[in-house]
């Protein structure tokens, strides 16, 4: 059974999402992550700020009850910007896929923008499957990755 559910995210959901998040891999296939990545008192704090917060639209994805991620959108820049992630013991399964699927059943807000690193191959893949439309390139410093990268945008319409 690979059954996928979305539910506005809870506090209660926070310190499994921190340790997904601060995952080695799962950083550095983010690429650009904040600066407090790594100090779960820091995450806590800001998310519980955002979880008051109207703009920031955020979503736990559970795979057969369990946590397995979260989805949502932010603004950057005036544009609405999807963000999603999956712990590493659920990688491989679709579920980010499912979950954004789900998700745009809901979120009818377009444009809505995507970004990925240029080589994590996953997530484009994944943007891409979702009918997102790659529209530029732009580079950064990636703070997990210690370095400035390439970064693809992606741009969904319909």
């Amino acid at each position: 059974m690979n059954q996928v559910e979305l539910r506005k995210t809870q506090i209660s959901d926070l310190d499994i999402l921190f340790d997904y998040q601060a995952d080695d891999e799962a950083g550095y296939m983010a690429a650009f992550v904040s600066n407090t990545w790594k100090d779960r008192d820091a995450y806590i704090a800001k998310w519980e700020k955002f979880l008051m917060d109207d703009s920031i639209n955020s979503w736990t994805i559970l795979h057969n009850g369990a946590i397995a991620g979260s989805i949502g959108t932010w603004v950057m820049d005036g544009e609405i910007q999807i963000t999603y992630g999956i712990g590493k013991q659920f990688w491989g399964r679709g579920l980010a896929t499912t979950a954004i699927e789900l998700f745009l059943m809901d979120m009818d807000t377009r444009p809505l923008y995507g970004r990925a690193a240029s080589d994590n191959i996953r997530s484009i893949k994944i943007l891409e499957k979702a009918g997102f439309k790659k529209t530029g390139i732009d580079r950064g410093f990636a703070l997990a990755r210690n370095a400035e990268i390439e970064e693809l945008i992606f741009r969904l319409d319909s």
